[in-house]
């Protein structure tokens, strides 16, 4: 089988495979397609996706969610690991290998749930030496953004020394691998967990303590609690994070990334200006290209994680609807990996 060379007028077509969301009687229906490569936007690279990874924002696109997508049929999929087939950037080639996760892609642009991708240039990133397609998609967008978070948080000097640090969402794909990467470069890690049913997992992934989310999903305990952490990542955000910023040392750094539990956030001013707190806030989809580059480099390197596979479940595409439904309804536990033959 041939792959069509989009630019020749005489262009042949050739059919793949696809999850492809539609909206049907005010439903949106997740079906397994076969699709032309028409069907993919002008974008000036053709990628073949080896492996893609579910995400919370895949499953809000696949659930019609039109702060995510604004039109259907769609093929979601915020992320993609794969090989350039055709291309006309002058910063890649044939064959290879390449990395592609957020801007655009999977939200309104068909994304990595399908055998096949067009983007642009400027969303790829070339896959790291001494780092497989395969663990690329162990982190995908959820790992990428725990590096983001770590990354914040060491370049404002945070270190094993200065004390405790705590995970938020910890079972979830972003706590999970913030969890190991914190234990990786030798940090005291307390993992925050509605979960205390996967406690074991999570002291045997790393975690010297594991406390109960409810012990701080209530209402603000006190503007300036006792300081405990000095430093996290939060993936949930609402009343634990209001809770969390109050309990924090002199100098800490808090980086925020995830809204699960309620958007709203009722603080108090006092850590800010009486312990120095910083709070960042991680937005993995429009981070700068040259940024995401460092931070997959570091995967491939100081922060690699030999143990990446461990808690992730491969699947395939004709399992991708059934998995849609456990991570809308709070079931699943670790990283998804789509796998394409």
């Amino acid at each position: 089988m041939t792959i069509s060379i989009w630019f020749n007028k005489k262009k042949k077509t050739m059919k793949y495979r696809a999850l492809v969301t539609t909206e049907e009687n005010k439903k949106f229906v997740n079906s397994i397609q076969e699709k032309e490569l028409d069907f993919l936007p002008d974008h000036n690279s053709l990628i073949k996706v080896k492996y893609s990874s579910l995400n919370y924002k895949d499953a809000l696109s696949a659930s019609g969610n039109k702060g995510v997508t604004r039109k259907y049929p769609h093929t979601p999929g915020i992320d993609a690991a794969g090989i350039i087939e055709e291309t006309k950037s002058k910063k890649f080639k044939k064959g290879d290998e390449v990395i592609v996760t957020g801007y655009d892609m999977g939200m309104n642009t068909a994304g990595g749930f399908g055998e096949f991708i067009k983007v642009p240039e400027e969303w790829i990133i070339k896959k790291p030496n001494n780092f497989s397609l395969s663990e690329s998609m162990a982190f995908g967008t959820a790992g990428l953004t725990a590096g983001l978070c770590l990354r914040k948080l060491l370049q404002h000097g945070l270190k094993p020394a200065d004390g405790k640090v705590f995970v938020t969402g910890v079972t979830g794909g972003v706590g999970i691998i913030s969890l190991m990467l914190f234990n990786k470069l030798g940090f005291e890690v307390t993992a925050i967990t509605g979960k205390m049913n996967e406690k074991d997992l999570l002291m045997d992934l790393g975690a010297d303590e594991v406390i109960d989310r409810n012990e701080l999903d209530v209402d603000l305990l006190s503007p300036l609690q006792k300081p405990i952490y000095s430093g996290g990542i939060d993936a949930v955000g609402g009343k634990i994070l209001s809770n969390l910023i109050c309990s924090t040392s002199q100098r800490a750094a808090i980086a925020c990334c995830g809204m699960v539990g309620g958007l709203s956030l009722d603080t108090s001013i006092f850590p800010f200006i009486l312990r120095g707190l910083s709070l960042f806030g991680i937005d993995s989809a429009e981070s700068l290209l040259q940024v995401k580059d460092e931070v997959w480099n570091n995967f491939s390197s100081d922060w690699k994680l030999e143990n990446i596979d461990r808690n992730i479940k491969d699947i395939s595409l004709d399992d991708l609807p059934i998995e849609i439904d456990k991570i809308l309804e709070g079931k699943q536990i670790g990283r998804v990996r789509v796998v394409y033959d």
